[in-house]
Formats: structure tokens, C-alpha cells, sequence
């Protein structure tokens, strides 16, 4: 379907942003001479001079989001279009340009004494930079002279180029073959691979397990290349930046203490047994003597599939996000009313789904809707996302608003969990419940156990490039073959394949992201449970993390929602949340 065949009321706004293109231009034109930031270099150790300077980069950074926020818009409703693409090419140099530009200024902040950085934290005048300013104090051992860091702003988009030859190599160099699926000779995408996957033919899904990695064995060496390449550029930066390590950097980054990560590895490897116990159950309802890998994201229960319509399906969000009040239905509703989403699968459309929002704009969503039960969660994953933004930019100053990776996919994944809960609770078929338990299993399984097996995998890829050992294919997947056999056990038959499976993730180019996803679904269950227990209390205070942005650190935000990270037992009682939904599965048998 073509996207002029879509109901308006299916498309985003994006006229919200501008009006259209020749004011978009306008803008950007306005935005090429960037003002004057070297009035404020040698200035920057008076409140009165910081708080002039930040002002002048803020005005000026909220300009270049809205424009970024319109490119972004319209090369995403259709990539085909080349205008828009080089509209984004455009706001990204812009990018560089202003980076560049104010980049003497941390610098310049950080070489004051730490009592005068203190103080300038302290003044009323930079009541709004505090935190900002508390961070510099904690990087200030790392921050180097402002030569020195003018010419690292420069790395940045050269050091990119692994996660580029990456996503060449991935999107449009592997060599899939044609397969045949549903009668017809088609040639295998990664989406049709995710689709034979989960797929009832066990011959199609052996047939294409082998051939969708025989195409990365051919290039895997090119890979292991790619990769070691990005981790060298974590460890370059780690050097001149004087940490101990990658993910020390990583965590610093984002504000967040080794005991949370830490917390996180011990208490998935302590859960490890459960996801065994799920396997052996897996293989059992499945019937089969033995379970390879391309058997693990069947569906356990047929025909239970929840095949609603957008609307209805937006209906159904509305009742199952109920505990969370008036005031968050209401944003609900005016999301869909006002065109903040996308909604149809459209003919050179950006695939997946996501949400995105700038300071003083709604936030936009993007969905492909297909009348799936996942595609329902999505509705509530993305709409997640885009209420956290619109309470962060809304309560937050400027310099607060954007909330740290760290916490981005909590309130996405309290409403998935929130969605699920209402589902059990109001299912009385039995096959649904089933379905629902199994959805809610593989929730956990993928975000929780997967994306940690993923951490550990970075952890050590890491480790041993730091101690010199050359990363190849062979310890790598040396490596990645022994954690999935460690974090899916005995039931299942590990394929010689699986081993290069770290070849073709994505998220290994954005070092140290993945274990968020496990932390995310960690606290989005507590604060789910906690919603669901104690109602009032407990959503005045979600409402409070939803409001502070980056007020402070996102650990102790969370921690005021009910989600102590820092605890191990928080970690636990998500295995517990697993375990009971394999337990009520298994009664349900």
C-alpha cells in the first residue's frame, strides 16, 4: 500500500513540527550560521557567564532538534525519498559544526578547582545545571585539555565507521539466498528469517536456520574484523580518557554504579536453572526428541492469536493501562486524536517501531500495525515511550529533560507488563491464558536472559581485547557458543550455527546498551507489581520518575518508583515473576 492511500487520521502530524518543506528550509537556513560561541571561551568560571552560555547553546539546540525532528519525520515515511534523506545528511553536519563549536566549554568548566565547580552547582543562577554541573565534578579526572578534546570531537564520526561497514555489510552485502515460502520462490530478509522462526514448518525453519547463517559464515571473518574494530574504539577512548576499563566508561556515561550491572549478571546466572526447567517444558509440549535452536520461538499454544483491528486494539491498551488514572488515559487518547502516530505499514516505510521527541513538541510514534498480539503490545510499548518523554519535557527544564538511556525502556515495559496482567486477569479461555503466560515467558526470556547473555558476551569480548588478545572469529565465537550453552542448558541441542549468531547483532556496534533492556524489564515488573498492589501510592510516585528526566541519577529515580536495583532481590523477584508464569503454564497443561 502506498502512503497516499492511508487515512489521515492513521498518519503523524508531522505539519506539527512544520508546516512544510519551505519552512523546514527556512529554518535550517537560519540555523547554518551558528552564533558566536567564542564570545563565552575564557569566561566560563562566573554563574553569571555559565548561565549566558548555556542559554545560547540551549536556544540554539532545541532549533537544531526541531529541524532533526521534521528530516527524521519525513525520510521515515518513506526512505525512498532522496530529499529527505539529504535533509537529515544536512541537520546531522550541523550536528558536528555545533559540537565542535562548544566544545571548548566542558573543558574550560572542568579545569576549575572542584570547590568553584561546586559552588557554581550550588548557585541559583544554574539551578537547572545542577546535576549537569555534579557530573562534570565526577568526570572531571577523565575530561582532557580543551585542544585536545576540540580534536576528539572530531573522532566521532570517523570511529563510526565500523557501525557503518556493519550495517552495509548487514543490510545490504549478505548474500541470502532464495528460499521458497508459502508456495513461492522469495529471497530471505531478516524479517522473513524472524517470520520462518516462529514459523509451525520445522523443515522450513531448519532449512533456513542453516542458510540464513551460512551467509554470515561466508563474510565472518569480515565480521570479526568490523567488531574488533569498534571495540578498539571503546578502548581508545577508555586509554585517553583514563578508565579502568570499558564498561567502567560505560556505566559512568550513564550514571549508574557497578553493583546494578553486577546485581544483574549473578542474578541471571543464579536464574539460569528456571530458563533450563522452561527449555525441558518447551521441548516437552513440543514433542520433540530433540530441540535445536530454530525450535525456540515456536509458539507453545496455537490459534490463541489476539487479531484486532488498530482501533480495537487501541481499546484494549485504554482498559489494560487503566490503573495508571485519568490523566494518563486522557494523554492516551490525545496521542491517537492528534495524529501522534503512524500507523500503517506503507510501501518504503521505515520498518519496526519506535517513539521520538524533542523539548517543546508532542513526541511522534511509529508503527507498522499488523493485527497481531504483538503488534497490541507494541501499541503500549511505544505509547510508553512516548508519555515518559512528553512528562519529562513537560516538567523538566531544558537541561533535564532528557532522561538517560539507563530508564528509556522502563515505562514502555511497565505498560507491556500492565497490558499482560489485565489480560490474565480478565482471560477466562484456557488456550489464551496459555498463550498469554508463554508471551509473558518469552518476554522475560528475550529481554531479560537473552539481552544479559548479550552483556556478558560484550563484557568479555571486551576483557580480553583490553588484555591484548586479538578478537577473531574463532574466540569469538568460541566465546558465544559456551554462554548460550550455559544460559539455555541441557534441553536444547546447540547447533554449530548458533556460535556466529553475535556476527549478526546489531547492538553490539552501541557498546554496553544491551544490558538496559535486562535492567529496563527488571524495574518495569516491580513497578508493575507495585502499581498493581498498592494503586495510589505507588502511581503517584511512577508519576514522579515519569516527570524527572534527568533530575538526578537514573538508579535513585528509579529506586523512588519502587525499583531498587541496587538489591539483588529486585533481580529476583523478576526470576520469581518467570518462574510463576511457568509454573501456572504447566498447570494449565
Amino acid at each position: 500500500m502506498e502512503r497516499r492511500q492511508v487515512e489521515t487520521k492513521y498518519r503523524w502530524k508531522a505539519e506539527d513540527i512544520f508546516e512544510d518543506d519551505v519552512a523546514w528550509e527556512a529554518a535550517f537556513a537560519a540555523l547554518e550560521t551558528l552564533p558566536d560561541f567564542s564570545v563565552y571561551r575564557g569566561t566560563l568560571s562566573s554563574a553569571e557567564s555559565v548561565a549566558a552560555f548555556f542559554a545560547a547553546a540551549e536556544a540554539y539546540e532545541q532549533q537544531l532538534m526541531r529541524v532533526y525532528l521534521y528530516a527524521h519525520c519525513r525520510n521515515d515515511e518513506d526512505i525512498r525519498v532522496t530529499k529527505y534523506s539529504a535533509y537529515l545528511a544536512k541537520v546531522m553536519g550541523l550536528f558536528t559544526k555545533y559540537t565542535a563549536a562548544v566544545s571548548f566549554a566542558e573543558p574550560e568548566m572542568i579545569s576549575l578547582p572542584e570547590d568553584a565547580l561546586a559552588a557554581l552547582a550550588a548557585d541559583p543562577l544554574l539551578k537547572d545545571h545542577d546535576y549537569a554541573l555534579s557530573r562534570m565534578i565526577a568526570r572531571k579526572k577523565h575530561v582532557l585539555s580543551e585542544k585536545e578534546e576540540y580534536i576528539l570531537a572530531q573522532t566521532a564520526e570517523p570511529l563510526s565507521v565500523s557501525s557503518d561497514v556493519f550495517n552495509m555489510l548487514d543490510d545490504a552485502e549478505l548474500d541470502l539466498p532464495y528460499i521458497r515460502h508459502e508456495g513461492r520462490r522469495v529471497k530471505l530478509s531478516h524479517g522473513l528469517y524472524s517470520v520462518v522462526m516462529s514459523g509451525k514448518d520445522r523443515a522450513a525453519r531448519a532449512n533456513v536456520f542453516k542458510k540464513y547463517y551460512a551467509a554470515y559464515e561466508k563474510i565472518v571473518n569480515t565480521l570479526a574484523t568490523t567488531y574488533y574494530g569498534n571495540v578498539k574504539k571503546d578502548i581508545f577512548y577508555k586509554n585517553v580518557r583514563g578508565y579502568g576499563s570499558c564498561l567502567e566508561m560505560a556505566l559512568a556515561e550513564e550514571d549508574v554504579t557497578r553493583d546494578v550491572y553486577d546485581n544483574l549478571i549473578e542474578a541471571v546466572k543464579e536464574g539460569a536453572p528456571v530458563m533450563h526447567r522452561y527449555m525441558q517444558v518447551r521441548k516437552a509440549v513440543l514433542g520433540y526428541d530433540k530441540m535445536h535452536m530454530y525450535d525456540i520461538y515456536v509458539p507453545l499454544v496455537e490459534d490463541a492469536e489476539l487479531r484486532l483491528s488498530y482501533e480495537e486494539a487501541y481499546a484494549l491498551v485504554l482498559k489494560g493501562l487503566a490503573p495508571l488514572g485519568d490523566t494518563y488515559a486522557q494523554l492516551l487518547k490525545r496521542g491517537r486524536d492528534e495524529r501522534w502516530i503512524d500507523v500503517c505499514e506503507t510501501e518504503g516505510k521505515a520498518s519496526g517501531a519506535y517513539s521520538i521527541g524533542v523539548y517543546g513538541m508532542h513526541p511522534f510514534v511509529l508503527l507498522n500495525y499488523q493485527p497481531t498480539t504483538h503488534d497490541v503490545f507494541t501499541i503500549a510499548h511505544e505509547m510508553g515511550h512516548a508519555i515518559h518523554s512528553y512528562f519529562s519535557n513537560g516538567t523538566q527544564p531544558y537541561a533535564k529533560s532528557d532522561y538517560k538511556i539507563f530508564v528509556a525502556e522502563v515505562a514502555s515495559t511497565v505498560n507491556e507488563v500492565l497490558l499482560l496482567r489485565y489480560l490474565l486477569k480478565t482471560s477466562t479461555d484456557k488456550n489464551l491464558r496459555k498463550y498469554l503466560l508463554n508471551y509473558f515467558m518469552e518476554m522475560i526470556r528475550t529481554t531479560l536472559f537473552r539481552q544479559t547473555q548479550f552483556a556478558c558476551f560484550e563484557q568479555e569480548a571486551h576483557a580480553m581485547a583490553e588484555r591484548g588478545e586479538p578478537l577473531n572469529k574463532d574466540n569469538l565465537s568460541a566465546l558465544y557458543y559456551d554462554l548460550n550453552k550455559q544460559y539455555y542448558g541441557p534441553a536444547v541441542t546447540h547447533d554449530r550455527q548458533i556460535a556466529i549468531e553475535w556476527a549478526r547483532i546489531p547492538h553490539f556496534y552501541r557498546s554496553f546498551y544491551v544490558y538496559k533492556y535486562a535492567t529496563g524489564i527488571t524495574a518495569a515488573i516491580a513497578i508493575a507489581d507495585k502499581i498493581l498492589s498498592e494503586w495510589e501510592p505507588a502511581v503517584r510516585r511512577y508519576f514522579t520518575f515519569l516527570q524527572g528526566g534527568c533530575s538526578a541519577d537514573p538508579v535513585t529515580l528509579l529506586k523512588g518508583a519502587g525499583a531498587d536495583l541496587t538489591r539483588k532481590e529486585t533481580f529476583r523477584a523478576a526470576m520469581r515473576a518467570f518462574e510463576d508464569a511457568l509454573d501456572e503454564f504447566r498447570s494449565l497443561a
